[in-house]
């Protein structure tokens, strides 16, 4: 039973009330500290770091001073590619030859494209190697070969003479962008030997600036 204390000294008795203590509130941060690390330890270990991807660029040794200068290469079957502004393309195929030209060719004319259509432009230029190709391919993909011949083989094709050159070009409005994405078409139309420049002959780029006119 409950009993009511009485106060001392012949006084009323008078009712006193208990107070319940307040428990103090703990919490154990141990098992997340845990997991928190655990969890750390688990993305490190998982992740793959990001490596900045970098084009590999081979220019030509430089002749030494003093030597005479080389023939100038005939472009027999080569295209060349002029990158310009609002990713427009425009190209011609072999030598290039200005209006009144010494050797009396007809002057180049320009074809124009763009990045939806220059692949089928190229793959169709190259199709026999393309062709070739796709069988080594197959003979990879059905384990015919193995991977060390399969790299040799596609190298000897994309370099052979037969196989289209490429020539890229671009002005001052075309983008960084626009010369990335073209080599990548360089490898998907397996074109292995191409050439960039960041410069255009005298008599390119006026005809270019006539055609960049019309745009």
């Amino acid at each position: 039973m409950a009993q009511v204390p009485e106060g001392g000294g012949g006084g009323g008795g008078r009712h006193q009330k208990k107070r319940a203590k307040k428990a103090s509130t703990h919490i154990d941060m141990t098992p997340m500290v845990d997991l928190a690390f655990l969890l750390l330890t688990f993305f490190i270990l998982t992740t793959t770091m990001y490596k900045p991807s970098t084009l590999q660029m081979t220019y030509p040794v430089p002749p030494p001073p003093g030597s005479p200068p080389p023939p100038p290469t005939k472009l027999e079957n080569a295209v060349t590619l002029l990158l310009t502004k609002s990713d427009q393309i425009f190209y011609y195929f072999g030598q290039f030859y200005p209006a009144g030209n010494k050797d009396g060719k007809p002057p180049t004319a320009l074809s124009r494209t763009d990045f939806s259509e220059v692949r089928k432009l190229l793959v169709e230029r190259n199709k026999e190697t393309i062709a070739k190709l796709n069988d080594l391919a197959r003979q990879f993909n059905d384990k015919k070969i193995t991977e060390e011949e399969y790299t040799a083989r596609r190298k000897e094709l994309t370099g052979s003479k037969e196989n289209l050159k490429a020539i890229i070009k671009t002005d001052p409005d075309a983008k960084y962008r626009n010369m990335i994405d073209m080599v990548d078409e360089m490898d998907i139309s397996g074109i292995g030997s191409y050439g960039v420049m960041d410069s255009l002959k005298r008599d390119e780029q006026a005809l270019l600036n006539i055609e960049k006119a019309n745009l």
